[in-house]
């Protein structure tokens, strides 16, 4: 395995491939996403340790997905199953992947635990589903605004960290604490691609939003603008997906294998 350094341009260049393959199995890999998300919210519900446990799963999940785009590229159809082939692998893989859970679990929930101390908990409850979601008089609260810009500030080293590392761990056979420094490593080579990626996958989502949040002012009364706001849901999930399967061509452009072929088994 050795580290790719891109140039900006195949920042564009993921987020074609993503949408372009996504679009070769739509419904397929909306359906994954689908089971992605509702087997979180499912497993977030059991009181306790269910938030805990969802977080600790997400690396997991997401190789799931990254591997359904994988499959949708390759011209084959990613069955529900392929959503848990991070557990495929045997035991000591399975809790390979689960320490970079357990990582991700606690990073998130120390930058959640710093907000808390910022505004009393408000962006904390509201993260977890617990507290409902965005209001205007909670936009209005500067103490709010201000957890939700540390929170923010402070998930972007994370997201730096958890970007490679599940799929590290999973093709290449990294050790969890390696697979997080070497996906930092790997987006700040890659900072001007990242950049383009970042910008626009924003421009796309805000465009998009935008547009049909005027079409739907314009066909709408104003009694039927919560009705139209639920039916941008569709639409949000759709980009939501898009961007998943964009993530299987960021490590692909990063990383290159010494023999040319993705590594299916972990080494120990």
């Amino acid at each position: 395995m050795k580290l790719n350094v891109v140039p900006a341009a195949a920042g564009a260049q993921w987020v074609r491939a993503g949408i372009r393959t996504f679009f070769r199995r739509p419904i397929a890999l909306t359906g994954l996403f689908f089971m992605f998300m509702a087997a979180l919210s499912l497993v977030a519900i059991v009181p306790v340790i269910g938030g805990i446990v969802a977080l600790v799963l997400v690396p997991a999940f997401t190789v799931g997905l990254m591997d359904a785009t994988r499959a949708a590229d390759a011209g084959r159809f990613p069955l529900p199953g392929i959503l848990f082939v991070a557990f495929h692998k045997g035991k000591a893989h399975a809790r390979a992947m689960l320490w970079v859970g357990a990582f991700y679990a606690l990073a998130v929930l120390c930058v959640v635990g710093v907000s808390a101390l910022i505004d009393g908990g408000q962006f904390a409850q509201m993260y977890v589903g617990g507290g409902g979601g965005l209001s205007a008089e909670r936009m209005e609260d500067p103490r709010f605004l201000t957890a939700l810009w540390v929170a923010t500030l402070l998930y972007l080293p994370v997201s730096l960290a958890f970007w490679y590392a599940p799929a590290l761990v999973h093709w290449y056979g990294v050790t969890p604490a390696k697979s997080l420094f070497f996906s930092v490593v790997a987006v700040l080579r890659n900072a001007r691609a990242f950049l383009v990626y970042g910008l626009l996958w924003t421009a796309l989502s805000l465009g998009v939003g935008l547009l049909m949040m005027l079409v739907l002012l314009m066909t709408t009364s104003s009694s039927d603008i919560g009705l139209a706001t639920m039916a941008m849901f569709p639409l949000s999930v759709l980009l939501a997906a898009m961007f998943f399967s964009s993530l299987w061509f960021t490590f692909l452009g990063s990383f290159q294998p010494d023999d040319d072929a993705l590594i299916d088994t972990p080494t120990t």
